[in-house]
C-alpha cells in the first residue's frame, strides 16, 4: 500500500480578475458584439473569481504562432515543476536522490526531451531514475497518476515516487474561435502545476504520518465519448473539445461506477468523510453531487479551488488535495478522490488516513 507524504502546489505569478481576463479576451475571441455577450456570460457564470497566467494579461493580445507557445510551455512549465518538486520534497524530508521514479503528466503542451528528464539535472535526480512522462489523459491526469504511482510502489515497497502535473491551459488560447466549446474555455481553465511525493509501506512505516494511504483505485473508460472533450491540433495549437454530453457521461455511469468501488472495499457514500472531487466546471461539480445523492457542502473545497484559480486541469485534484493534507483527519477515515477527461475516462482512488 502506497502512502501520499507531501502534495505542493505552484502557480504563476500573474493573476487576475475573472472580469479583467473577460474584457480582455472577448474583442480578441470574436468581433460580434452578440458573442461577446454570450461569452460575458459564461465568464461570469463560471463561479471562478480569479485565474493564474503565465504571461502578462496584455502579452495574450500578440498573435502568437504554436511554436512560440510551445517553447514557452516547456520553459514555464521545467520551472514551475522544478519549484512544485522541490517544495514536495522538503515537505516530506526526503532528498532529491531519495527519488527512485518520477511520473511527469500534461496535456498543454510537449517536450522530447521531456520535463521530466529537464529536471533531473535541475534538481540533482539520479541518472537511474524510472521516468514516465505521461500525455493526453488531460483533467483525469491527476488521478490517474496517483493511481499509476500507488501500482508501481505496491511492488517497491520501500521507494519513493513522486507525480509531477504541470498545465499551462493559457497557451491553448485560440483567438477568433467562437465556438461554443471556446468562449466556455476561455472563462475556465487557469495555468498551474503540483508535486506529490509518495512512499511504499516499509517505507512509510519509518516516517511520521502525514498524509493518507491509498487502499484501492478502479479505472473507467466509456465507450463511444472520445468527441465528448478533448484537443485537437491545428496550425494555432490545440482547440478545445468541451460538449455539454459530459453531463450526460457523469449522469449515466458515474453513480453506478463510484457505488461499486466503494462496495467492492465493504464501504458505502456514507463511509466516506473526505472528498477530493475534480472542478471542471460548475455543471461537472453539480452533476457528480447529484449521480452520487450527496448533500450540499461535499464538494467545497472544490468549489473554492475553482473560484481561486479555475479548472487547472490535471492539477486541480492535486492543489485540493494539498488544502486537505493541511487540515486533521480522523484516523482510519476514508476520502475518495476522483476526475474525469478525455476518453471520456473516469479515475477513482480510495483513501484512508492512517493512526
Amino acid at each position: 500500500m502506497a502512502r501520499i507524504v507531501a502534495v505542493a502546489p505552484a502557480l504563476p505569478g500573474n493573476v487576475y480578475a475573472q472580469s479583467e481576463i473577460t474584457d480582455t479576451i472577448a474583442p480578441m475571441v470574436t468581433s460580434d458584439a452578440k458573442k461577446q455577450a454570450v461569452l460575458r456570460r459564461l465568464h461570469a457564470g463560471s463561479h471562478v473569481d480569479t485565474r493564474h497566467l503565465v504571461m502578462p494579461i496584455e502579452r495574450y493580445r500578440d498573435s502568437s504562432t504554436f511554436t512560440q507557445t510551445n517553447d514557452m510551455f516547456i520553459e514555464v512549465a521545467a520551472d514551475l515543476a522544478e519549484a512544485a518538486l522541490r517544495k514536495a520534497l522538503a515537505t516530506a524530508g526526503l532528498e532529491a536522490a531519495d527519488v527512485d521514479y518520477l511520473m511527469f503528466t500534461s496535456v498543454t503542451g510537449i517536450s522530447a526531451p521531456s520535463i521530466d528528464a529537464i529536471l533531473v539535472a535541475r534538481l540533482g535526480l539520479r541518472s537511474d531514475l524510472k521516468r514516465v512522462p505521461m500525455y493526453g489523459l488531460g483533467c483525469v491526469a491527476g488521478a490517474a497518476g496517483i493511481a499509476r504511482v500507488a501500482d508501481y510502489l505496491a511492488g517497491h515497497p520501500d521507494g519513493v515516487a513522486v507525480l509531477v502535473a504541470v498545465e499551462l491551459c493559457s497557451l491553448t488560447f485560440q483567438r477568433n474561435d467562437d465556438s461554443t466549446a471556446n468562449l466556455v474555455a476561455t472563462g475556465l481553465f487557469g495555468d498551474g502545476a503540483a508535486a506529490v511525493v509518495m512512499v511504499g509501506d516499509d517505507r512509510a512505516k519509518r516516517m511520521p504520518v502525514t498524509g493518507p494511504d491509498v487502499v484501492d483505485t478502479r479505472s473507467a473508460l466509456y465507450p463511444d465519448t472520445e468527441s465528448v472533450i478533448g484537443f485537437t491540433a491545428s496550425e494555432t495549437g490545440f482547440r478545445i473539445i468541451l460538449t455539454a454530453q459530459v453531463s450526460d457521461v457523469i449522469e449515466a455511469n458515474f453513480g453506478r461506477d463510484v457505488t461499486g468501488f466503494l462496495d467492492d472495499n465493504d464501504l458505502d457514500l456514507e463511509d466516506i468523510e473526505t472528498w477530493v472531487a475534480h472542478p471542471g466546471g460548475p455543471r461537472v461539480l453539480e452533476q457528480f453531487q447529484s449521480s452520487l445523492g450527496l448533500p450540499d457542502g461535499v464538494f467545497d473545497n472544490s468549489w473554492r479551488s475553482l473560484a481561486a484559480v479555475g479548472n487547472l486541469s490535471s492539477v486541480s485534484v492535486l492543489h485540493i488535495l494539498a488544502e486537505e493534507l493541511t487540515t486533521v483527519h480522523r484516523p482510519g477515515s476514508h476520502g475518495a478522490l476522483f476526475a474525469l477527461g478525455p476518453g471520456v475516462s473516469a479515475e477513482l482512488v480510495l483513501l484512508r488516513w492512517p493512526s
